[in-house]
Order: C-alpha cells, then sequence, then structure tokens
C-alpha cells in the first residue's frame, strides 16, 4: 500500500489513511501528501467532507451539494478520495484493511466515536501493531470537556486568543476579534504533522506505533507564546492592543497620506535609523523614547508624534526612505496585491493543477523548501469518490463484482 518507492520525496515511503474533515486533520495529511506520503481519504458517499459544500464559491462546474467549495479545495491535493460507507459492516471491514496496511491514520471524530465501529486505536492497533493513529480533537482524548464538540472560533475564545485580539476598549469598534483565518485549525493541523513525524521516526527505531493525542485548546493555549509567558510571569492579565505589541513599540500600523502602513521596529538601533528618516533625529536619544521598555512605556506619546509626520507623505514614499534605511516596514495589502506581488510570485506561491477534462483547480503552494527531497505537487483535490474502485481493486484486490455488490448495497 506504500506510494512509488522510486519517487524522490521525504515520506513517499508512507501511507495515510485520512478519516478526517473539515480544516485541522485536511491540513496536516496535505503536508504529509505534498512530502510525498501516499494519502487516502475516506468520505461519507453522497456528501463527503462537509468542505466540499461550504460554499459559495465553486470550482466552476461543480456547484453542487457535493460539489467542490473553495474551502475544500485548500486542504486536500493529493489525495485520492474513496466514498465508503463504515457504519455498515462491509465498510468497516475496507476500512479496516486499509488501516492494517497504513501507516498513519487521523481521524478528528468525537471522543469515543470510532470505537462503536472497530475504528479506534486499540483495535486498529490489533490488526496493525506499527499503526500511528492521529486523533484531533477540540479538547483533547481526556479532562472534563473531552466529549465536548469544538471548533476554531469556540478555541479562539475560551483559548483566551479573542481577549488578545481587537481593538480596545474605548475606542470605536472596540471589542474582542478573531482572527480573518482559522489559525488555530491550522496550527493543530502543523502540530499534528510535527507529532506524526516524530512517531514515525520513533517506530523507526523501535519497530512501536503510537497514538498521538493533539487538541485544538491545548494547541491554542500553547500558541498564546509571548502573552501567555507576559502574563505567567508578569502576574498580569494582557488585554487587547489592536495592531500594537505587548513588548515591541513601535510594532503597528499608523495612518499615511494616503492609506494605512506597518511599521515594526525590533530594536533600537532601528527606531534610532527610523527617526532619522522621519527627521526627528532627536528621538533617538530622548529618554522617552531611546530604548525599547521607554517606548513601551511611551507608546501613545510616541505613536501620536509618529502620526503627525507619516501623515505628510504617502505609503509608497515611507517605505522607499524606510526601507533603503533597513527600518522594517511594508503595505497592507489587500489579497489581489498579495498574489502581485513580486516577491510572491517569485516564490511561486500560486500554481494551477490539472484536473482532467481541461480542467484546472488554483492552489497555494507549500512553504516547506527542501533542497533534496521538495514538495511535490501530483494531483489537484479530488472529485467526491474518484478514486474508490481503482484503490480497492489495487490496494485490497477486490475484484469488479465485488465492488459491484458494494455499489449495489450503497457501501460505496
Amino acid at each position: 500500500m506504500n506510494a512509488d518507492p522510486s519517487e524522490r520525496a521525504a515520506l513517499s515511503h508512507v501511507t495515510v489513511l485520512d478519516l478526517s474533515r473539515v480544516l485541522a486533520g485536511p491540513w496536516a495529511s496535505q503536508i504529509l501528501g505534498d512530502l510525498g506520503a501516499a494519502v487516502y481519504k475516506i468520505e461519507r458517499p453522497g456528501s463527503g467532507d462537509e468542505t466540499r459544500s461550504w460554499g459559495p464559491p465553486f470550482l466552476p462546474g461543480t456547484e453542487t451539494a457535493a460539489g467542490d467549495a473553495a474551502y475544500f479545495l485548500c486542504a486536500n491535493r493529493n489525495k485520492k478520495s474513496l466514498t465508503v460507507d463504515f457504519t455498515t459492516p462491509e465498510g468497516r471491514e475496507l476500512v479496516r484493511a486499509l488501516a492494517a496496511r497504513a501507516d498513519v491514520v487521523i481521524e478528528n471524530f468525537k471522543v469515543g466515536g470510532l470505537a462503536a465501529h472497530g475504528l479506534d486505536y486499540e483495535s486498529l492497533r490489533r490488526v496493525n501493531p506499527r499503526l500511528i493513529y492521529c486523533s484531533i480533537t477540540g479538547f483533547g482524548q481526556t479532562g472534563p470537556y473531552a466529549t465536548r464538540p469544538g471548533y476554531d472560533f469556540l478555541i479562539q475564545a475560551m483559548s483566551g486568543l479573542m481577549s488578545l485580539t481587537g481593538v480596545p476598549d474605548g475606542q470605536p469598534g472596540a471589542g474582542p476579534m478573531k482572527t480573518g483565518v482559522a489559525v488555530t485549525d491550522i496550527l493543530t493541523g502543523l502540530y499534528a504533522t510535527i507529532g506524526i513525524l516524530a512517531a514515525l521516526a520513533h517506530r523507526e527505531r523501535t519497530g512501536e506505533g503510537q497514538s498521538i493525542d493533539v487538541a485544538l485548546l491545548d494547541v491554542q493555549v500553547a500558541c498564546l507564546a509571548n502573552q501567555a509567558m507576559n502574563y505567567l510571569v508578569g502576574g498580569r492579565v494582557p488585554g487587547r492592543l489592536g495592531n500594537g505589541h505587548p513588548n515591541i513599540v513601535p510594532y503597528q500600523d499608523f495612518p499615511t497620506a494616503d492609506g494605512r502602513m506597518i511599521i515594526a521596529v525590533g530594536n533600537d538601533g532601528q527606531f534610532a535609523r527610523l527617526a532619522v528618516e522621519l527627521e526627528r533625529p532627536q528621538w533617538g536619544t530622548d529618554p522617552r523614547f531611546a530604548s525599547n521598555a521607554a517606548r513601551v512605556a511611551n507608546r501613545e506619546a510616541l505613536a501620536a508624534e509618529m502620526t503627525a509626520v507619516l501623515i505628510t507623505r504617502p505609503t509608497a514614499a515611507w517605505i522607499e526612505r524606510f526601507e533603503r534605511a533597513q527600518v522594517p516596514c511594508g503595505p497592507i495589502n489587500s489579497l489581489d496585491a498579495v498574489f502581485a506581488d513580486p516577491q510572491v510570485q517569485a516564490r511561486a506561491l500560486q500554481f494551477e493543477l490539472a484536473r482532467g477534462a481541461g480542467a484546472s483547480v488554483p492552489q497555494i503552494g507549500s512553504p516547506l523548501r527542501l533542497a533534496r527531497t521538495p514538495a511535490r505537487y501530483r494531483s489537484a483535490p479530488p472529485l467526491l469518490g474518484a478514486d474508490t474502485r481503482s484503490v480497492l481493486q489495487e490496494v485490497l484486490g477486490l475484484s469488479a463484482e465485488r465492488l459491484e455488490e458494494l455499489a449495489a448495497k450503497h457501501v460505496i
């Protein structure tokens, strides 16, 4: 059941059975697929992964209940889609047979949800002791919240992330705010991938498989990073600063003559150069501003003085000056500007994958740049069930007659 070992990819020897849906699990399996793993995505017959219908927008020609919403297309390339109803005895046996030949299983069902079907870790390890079984849930396999459903938005709130994000109280538009992308799901997918790779490395040395318990809440609390440590060390509950930074000043957006821009000063030397470019060189020695600690204490005064200068010139003019002086800065791009950016284009972050019949699917490239085993884009996100018969024939050796029987029973 392994991928072609001759392919020059880091994980071409690994097979993943993906029972997950929506974003966190599929994000992890797409990363593994980009690195060469063979990924078999098990979907519900007739509807598939919920995100297939999370539109518009849909890929042209697929605007159906089981269509291809852009959401689905962001996390499902380099996979084969198998529609199998594992609530039936025959479907369960198909998935068990695939798991027996797999290296990794990824699932994001509620705690205990797969045990009733004999597809939990304890059941599958009996047929495949080397199996690495990654479970992704909202709150983990243990604890008082273990049985609760968990979603990115909910976890952003419960983890404290939203208490740190948004306009401060007392200002227009004040209030907690979620991020514009489901970062908790994505971070969970990344942590799941790291855990899977660590488990594969352990198995390489010992031959032992293992289970992996990844929870959205755990991930987002861990990723509070400096903000959590600010609280644990300083004892003060941090609040919302809009686009400001709790530990670094100036590190925020500022108005200009024609819009807004970002200035991200990381040290005192950069600030001194910024002051020169703003034609206020005295700020570099002003006791209110000369050190980062002083600037944090006097952030409002500094922001007001910087704003008075910055609104006199357009964004592009300031960026040209600051870049020349090696002061970190940049525009606030809309997505059309992002994909038109020469750096984004030079890094080939946008491309298309052929999907047959002259169709193609836009994609965003992997940020992993491995010199010897680069990410490869072998196939576009699959149509629902497109690979069911071919995989069951090639991997499990099922005959055409048996496949017809299973289809007649709506198992596949």
